[in-house]
């Protein structure tokens, strides 16, 4: 690489650092929309069905960078708590509780509804759960990749919210064998229970995973400790004696300044992508075992299936006293690299309460992670607006893309990012959709223009900006482009365009690249 060559390769990654680097898309800010669910298509990762509180889907395919909204109903209602699966034939599962007009009439199942094609429409919904008047709550799926299996786990309260001393919850477990159209009879996973009043005390966040050969796993929090159970047979008989994961000082019910309710209940996962850590099983969750100030985010691993788990580990880099909070993990199974996005407080004083995300990255077994900010703006969260109980993240072959929770004019709004892996310093089988053209010089006194080729047909943005990063004009605009080889030339009269540096963007579903050209 010439001397030239590798300063504009510099320079360009600087400036991809101080623009946005990883582009924010806002999916909705209507319906005051909370508690966000997100799911890549691991068949086709253009494919993206996400969900928020109370009863919205959002369906990308154009791999995140544009969203249509669907208000959802059920046959048994609609109340919240959405989560999104897919299976590996790409069919999508959209799983919540119900609200309907029986003799309960709230919470009492929970429901499934399938998306066998992207452009079709969902099934009516079919319940699973219902045990007279107790309440269910809190549930969470997962798909086994070695047969299509969906498992759920969650919490059952004897009576949401009582006080009595009588009333309990517990963790239950349920399968489908039939792409979620029945389930079978719940059974208890948990030996201790708890109460209910959805504090520290009640038993709740079960996250099941699955492991290589099928395994299922699930991990939930209970009386300060995180406890843990495993199947060997799909679900059908499980271990009587739960393993405790680690300790959960303060316990998992914690307040969070400027938000209504916040907890750090723990999200479990399992590496099944046959590389050097497949089989290990990780629990993610956040504590306050530092400070009430000083909320954290913490992993814990097991490489013996569950039997042992390691020492706890702080994910956060910060020294500071300051806050993160609410995070969720996935594993992108293509390469076994681990992804935790959070909220975190760590740029601003003490006292403050605004607010950024960010995204930790670990490819060597959750050994050691690298943190970075992907939201491009801090927000300060409302006690006025229910701001939900978690957000998600979800990656395959890496396509990465977290979904939270913001303020936005007043109201909460979901958002995503799309999420460069080459700033990640993270190396991706796939080859590239497109490249610039190492050919094309930078430096030009006559008309600006610059090379690029496609590898296969894609629709492509292009936006030129400023030094400063202001955007001048969008040159092409989600236009679908031919494969092929491309010279894109810029008007300076047109743009009025003075001697300086100037930036290009280019974007496709799959990638983002920024081009640095000097003018004349």
């Amino acid at each position: 690489m010439t001397l030239q060559k590798t300063i504009l390769f510099f320079l360009i990654l600087a400036v991809k650092t101080s623009l946005a680097q990883f582009p924010n898309i806002l999916i909705s800010n209507i319906a005051t929309a909370n508690e966000p669910s997100i799911f890549v298509n691991p068949k086709n990762t253009n494919q993206i069905v996400a969900a928020a509180n109370l009863n919205s889907v959002y369906i990308s395919q154009d791999a995140g960078y544009t969203w249509q909204r669907i208000v959802m109903s059920s046959n048994f209602g609609v109340w919240g708590d959405p989560c999104i699966v897919a299976d590996t034939s790409g069919k999508f599962y959209y799983f919540h509780l119900s609200n309907t007009n029986g003799t309960n009439g709230w919470i009492d199942r929970i429901v499934c509804q399938r998306l066998d094609n992207i452009s079709g429409a969902w099934t009516g919904g079919v319940g699973f759960g219902l045990n007279g008047t107790k309440d269910q709550d809190k549930e969470w799926i997962i798909c086994n990749h070695l047969n299509n299996e969906l498992y759920a786990t969650w919490t059952q309260f004897d009576s949401y919210g009582s006080t009595n001393a009588s009333d309990s919850s517990h963790i239950l477990f349920s399968k489908s064998v039939d792409e979620g159209n029945s389930w079978t009879t719940p059974v208890r996973i948990n030996n201790l229970g708890g109460d209910c009043i959805d504090g520290d005390n009640t038993a709740e966040g079960a996250v099941p995973a699955v492991g290589p050969n099928g395994e299922v796993y699930a991990a939930w929090a209970n009386h300060q400790k995180i406890y843990f159970n495993k199947s060997v047979n799909g679900g059908v008989t499980w271990l009587q004696s739960n393993t405790i994961a680690a300790a959960q000082p303060a316990g998992w019910d914690y307040a969070i300044s400027g938000v209504t309710r916040c907890n750090g209940l723990p999200i479990t996962a399992a590496d099944v992508s046959g590389g050097n850590y497949n089989g290990n099983i990780y629990i993610n969750w956040t504590d306050q075992r530092n400070g009430v100030n000083n909320t954290d985010v913490f992993v814990c691993k097991s490489t013996d299936g569950g039997n042992t788990w390691s020492a706890v580990k702080k994910v956060n880099a910060d020294t500071t006293i300051a806050q993160q909070f609410l995070s969720w993990m996935c594993i992108d199974q293509s390469t076994g690299n681990i992804y935790i996005v959070y909220y975190d407080r760590s740029n601003y004083a003490a006292n403050s309460d605004s607010t950024d995300v960010f995204l930790a990255v670990s490819k060597d077994g959750a050994s050691t992670f690298s943190n970075v900010k992907i939201s491009t703006s801090a927000f300060v969260p409302s006690t006025s607006s229910f701001f939900g109980d978690y957000i998600n993240i979800s990656a395959h072959n890496g396509v990465i893309r977290p979904i939270w929770t913001r303020m936005n004019n007043g109201n909460t709004a979901v958002y995503t990012a799309i999420i460069d892996t080459t700033i990640l310093g993270l190396k991706i089988n796939n080859q590239p959709i497109f490249e610039l053209d190492d050919c094309a010089s930078v430096y030009y006194d006559a008309s600006p223009f610059f090379a690029y080729k496609l590898r296969k047909s894609a629709q492509v943005t292009i936006v030129l900006y400023d030094v400063m990063g202001k955007q001048i004009s969008i040159l092409k605009n989600n236009e679908y482009t031919p494969y092929g080889k491309y010279v894109e030339h810029i008007d300076k009269e047109k743009f009025n365009l003075k001697s300086g540096v100037y930036f290009c963007s280019i974007k496709t579903t799959e990638k983002f690249i920024v081009k640095k050209i000097v003018v004349e």
